[in-house]
Formats: structure tokens, C-alpha cells, sequence
């Protein structure tokens, strides 16, 4: 059997609710910066929500924004120190509501960061509060009916916004929702963060990650609904990918 063997980055135990999909993207994120020999030329920025949580067992360097300055930090961190790899991490709430003129202003720069977007539809540290991205009929403390698109407009699709600005390197969706996403969600993390190693600009992967405590549902279900219903609405995959460079990490 092969070894089981845990990033040096994320080795103790994490504060995220049971089901929450933030460990598994921070390990992927983790194995990733050590596999290319980036965990101590990394500087982390997190943005407020459950994202921030990530401070109490992450091992590497990091910051915390303001309330969605996550993009403008990181831009900041990129420019004072441009030999280091700058990654914001985020969620929904944080990066397209609060957030959303300083991420699409790091994107229509092409600024060369690193963003990592968790969706979970909704304000998920702050009470479970209806999101741009909560799903139409969806019920959250500020949507009790379930939220209705003809007051409320519909779920916002960022990356497909990104995607059509010039200059971008690279965006793409993934998903923790099953194994097989969480194995290609690996790739579309490592190509974005590769996209800043090699000089070709920003890059943005948006994680579709599940919230069983605001859901109110367990793991089992909270799966099964992003299957049905959020996947279908946010579908998967590259929306941008412009490979400058043949080199790989090593």
C-alpha cells in the first residue's frame, strides 16, 4: 500500500465545519507549492470568511485582506517581491460581492497573481447569507423563501467574465463534489499556479466546494445537489488557457 504522506504545509488538524470543502482544496493547494519546491517562495493571501480559517493550521507565509481586497494585496505582494508566487485565496462572498471591482480590476490588468475563488453559494462565515452566487430557489438567512432571480437577478458566473478579457492566462471551474473533479481540480491548480511561474499573467480557478452547516444538509446530500444543480448551472472545465511556455515545473 502506498505511503499516505501529509504536506508539510498542512499537517495540523483544520477548524472548517465537517463536509466543508476548504481542507481538501488547501491540501491540494499544499501539495501542489511542494511538489514544485515553492512552499517557503509562496505568500498566501486570505480573504475574510471561512478562507481565513486556513491561518490557524497553514504552515507557510500569509496575510489577511481587508473585507475583498484579497486581489489588491496580492497585487501589492507581487509587485514588492516579484521572485515570489502570490496567491489570494477566497470565497464567493469575499471575491464577487464585497470584492468584486478589485478582482475584475487584478484581471483586466492582467496582474500576474494567483486567485483561487471558493464557491459555496452563499456568505458562509458570516450567518449563511444569500450570495451573488446562491442558486435560484436556494433558502439562506437572507433568502428564507428560497431566492427568486426576477428580484434578485441570477447566480453570477465570474470566470466566464474573466475569461473574455484579453490578456488573461488562464481560467478554469472545479469542483470537489466527487473524486474524479477533485482529481482534474488538482491540474487546473497546478496550470494556474504554473501560469505565474512562467511569466504569462493572471489566472483564476473558481472551486465549487459544499456548505452542509448553511446547506442544511449532510455530505451525502450536499454532494448530490452540487451534482445535480450546481454543476449543471456552473459547468466545469477550462474557460481560458494561453500556454506560453513549453517548460513544466520541477
Amino acid at each position: 500500500m502506498k505511503e499516505k504522506i501529509i504536506p508539510k504545509l498542512a499537517q495540523k488538524p483544520h477548524s472548517f465545519c465537517p463536509g466543508c470543502g476548504h481542507g481538501i482544496i488547501n491540501r491540494l493547494i499544499a501539495e501542489t507549492l511542494e511538489e514544485i519546491g515553492y512552499e517557503k517562495k509562496t505568500i498566501l493571501t486570505l480573504g475574510v470568511g471561512c478562507s481565513w480559517n486556513m491561518s490557524r493550521y497553514w504552515s507557510g507565509d500569509m496575510l489577511q485582506a481587508a473585507h475583498g481586497r484579497g486581489s489588491a494585496c496580492a497585487t501589492g505582494v507581487k509587485v514588492a517581491r516579484p521572485d515570489l508566487l502570490s496567491i489570494s485565496y477566497q470565497g464567493d462572498g469575499d471575491a464577487y460581492v464585497i470584492g468584486l471591482a478589485e478582482t475584475l480590476n487584478a484581471a483586466y490588468r492582467n496582474t500576474p497573481i494567483t486567485v483561487f475563488v471558493v464557491n459555496n453559494n452563499n456568505f458562509a462565515m458570516t450567518g449563511g447569507q444569500m450570495s451573488w452566487t446562491t442558486m435560484p430557489g436556494q433558502i439562506t438567512t437572507t433568502s428564507p423563501q428560497g431566492r427568486d432571480p426576477k428580484k434578485t437577478g441570477f447566480p453570477i458566473k465570474v470566470p466566464e467574465i474573466v475569461s473574455t478579457f484579453e490578456n488573461v492566462a488562464y481560467v478554469a471551474r472545479g469542483s470537489v463534489h466527487n473524486a474524479k473533479a477533485i482529481r482534474q481540480l488538482q491540474k487546473y491548480i497546478k496550470r494556474a499556479i504554473e501560469t505565474q511561474l512562467f511569466g504569462e499573467g493572471y489566472s483564476l480557478v473558481e472551486i465549487l466546494a459544499p456548505c452542509p452547516t448553511n446547506w442544511k444538509k449532510n455530505v451525502l446530500s450536499s454532494s448530490q445537489w452540487m451534482n445535480d444543480e450546481i454543476v449543471p448551472y456552473f459547468p466545469l472545465g477550462e474557460l481560458k488557457n494561453k500556454k506560453g511556455s513549453e517548460n513544466e515545473c520541477s
